[in-house]
């Protein structure tokens, strides 16, 4: 599961990459700020949605495996563990605790790659925005 998961994130992550690619030079020229907070609202709801299927997979396997009777049930500790909150109101029983935690070490591992994915990003949103301001000031010299 842990694998399945990181593939679907990696793939929302490959589908921001070229379309930062793509849109790259328009993030870089004209309201660089207006577009910055854009591309960056835009890019945290993406990652997030995935994030969101990755949990989804896991309440759909909980549900095949009559681990949880509930698709609500399955779902919300799905959330909560993949998430690494941890409510504790809804408990595995002893035979499936370790899945459980298998789901939080999967949550803790596409946040981190989320997380750094962003720095990057950004950083390089940041950089393009930088050498467009220079370059069109440039121009006016």
């Amino acid at each position: 599961m842990i694998v399945a998961t990181l593939l679907i994130q990696v793939a929302f992550i490959a589908v921001s990459i070229a379309t930062l690619t793509r849109f790259g030079s328009w993030l870089g020229s004209g309201q660089v700020s207006a577009k910055f907070i854009l591309a960056l609202s835009l890019l945290i709801i993406w990652l997030v949605m995935g994030l969101t299927v990755c949990c989804w997979v896991w309440a759909l396997m909980f549900l095949q495996l009559d681990v949880l009777t509930t698709l609500e049930s399955a779902l919300y500790f799905s959330i909560v563990t993949f998430t690494t909150l941890g409510y504790g109101d809804l408990i595995l029983t002893d035979s499936w605790r370790i899945l459980g935690s298998l789901c939080a070490v999967n949550g803790l591992i596409l946040v981190g790659l989320n997380t750094a994915f962003l720095v990057e990003a950004l950083s390089r949103i940041r950089h393009s925005q930088v050498n467009g301001v220079r370059t069109t000031a440039e121009q006016g010299r």
